[in-house]
């Protein structure tokens, strides 16, 4: 029986954690499927980040060129912490390795090592103990496309945090992250709730030719913009490229293709929970400005066996959890009240679930 191929799903994130927050129940089912995810992070830039380079100079340096598949590239884990505590000193517990036994095994490994890459002719050394030395280095210092700096969690800058907890999101959901490396709207001059929340400024326009180049050469079968729940203004200028593929013409070169059952909306998390989103009908009458002919239907993703794994990558985003949220209680209480909510609108029998509203063609 020949097996289906696999589907490629594209989740637009305004900035690093916003798909975790709101999709992280989906893109767990999906990854579990064996279904192809690429996460774009859009808004993910500091205050100079991409300002004042030309479309050519950003190409150049590969700014959303390539995706990185954190999962099989090298990445720096010296921040992650050892599944059990290291002691250098005193008696260790029974079930570790003593040095000398270590040592011999090492000496063991190097040598089958020798030998079956002589075949090849040349060498490779083993390493069983996962401690960089000259002759035997790890493939978290290899260059690749990863995070590769040792990073300070105390002292890094708030945006190389982000990112870098993007990156690991992405590892642990075996997905992929696509950077974009736009500034965040706080360094493009907006202060303030009032002005975050609110609509965007006339000279601030959406990122539109940037992320449709990085959408339609993934090839996605399925692409989930932002809502715009809350009114975040990087919210809304996601949520206006997804309006503008709808209604985009056909063109002669590089035409997109009808986006109509290829774009859905998925509901910001945790905005849609503290301002009680029930519907579209809560976001005003037209916000959406979506093309004639174009309607949406609300679709829902029963995550009743996959809530712990998004909680879990929400948790990756830990320079987030105590502002949204307080505490990790108050984030499990958060998903759980949310999502139990939704899944009575939709009356999906599990009880938990996120909601979609999927484009359709009338």
């Amino acid at each position: 029986m020949l097996s289906s191929p696999a589907m490629s799903h594209v989740f637009i994130s305004p900035h690093p954690d916003d798909a975790a927050l709101s999709c992280g129940g989906l893109i767990a089912s999906l990854r579990e499927l064996g279904q192809n995810v690429t996460i774009i992070s859009v808004f993910s830039g500091g205050p100079s980040a991409g300002t004042d380079m030309s479309d050519y100079q950003r190409a150049a340096l590969g700014f959303g060129s390539k995706a990185i598949w954190p999962n099989t590239e090298a990445f720096n884990r010296t921040a992650i912490a050892s599944d059990h505590p290291i002691v250098s000193e005193g008696p260790s517990a029974p079930w570790l390795a003593d040095p000398e036994r270590i040592a011999a095994t090492q000496e063991r490994a190097n040598t089958q090592a020798r030998q079956f890459w002589q075949r090849a002719s040349w060498t490779r050394s083993a390493n069983v103990t996962n401690q960089d030395t000259a002759d035997r280095p790890l493939a978290d210092t290899v260059g690749g496309q990863g995070t590769l700096a040792v990073m300070d969690f105390e002292a890094a800058d708030a945006t190389a945090l982000r990112k870098a907890e993007d990156e690991r999101y992405a590892w642990f959901m075996e997905s992929s992250v696509i950077d974009l490396d736009l500034p965040d709207a706080v360094y493009r001059g907006y202060e303030g709730d009032d002005q975050l929340l609110g609509g965007p400024r006339d000279d601030d326009e959406a990122p539109y030719d940037i992320l449709r180049r990085e959408i339609l050469r993934l090839e996605p079968q399925m692409v989930y913009f932002p809502l715009g729940v809350g009114g975040h203004v990087d919210h809304q200028l996601c949520r206006e490229v997804a309006v503008g593929l709808l209604g985009e013409d056909r063109r002669w070169v590089m035409p997109a293709p009808d986006m109509a059952g290829r774009v859905s909306f998925y509901e910001d998390f945790p905005y849609a929970w503290w301002n009680d989103f029930n519907g579209l009908v809560d976001l005003g009458a037209d916000s959406l400005g979506l093309p004639e002919g174009i309607s949406l239907e609300a679709r829902y993703a029963d995550i009743s066996e996959h809530l712990e794994r998004k909680a879990a990558g929400i948790r990756v985003y830990g320079s987030q959890i105590v502002r949204l949220f307080e505490s990790d209680q108050g984030l499990l209480d958060d998903l759980a009240g949310y999502h139990h909510r939704v899944a009575m609108a939709g009356g999906v029998g599990s009880g938990i679930a996120e909601r979609y509203w999927t484009t359709i063609r009338r």
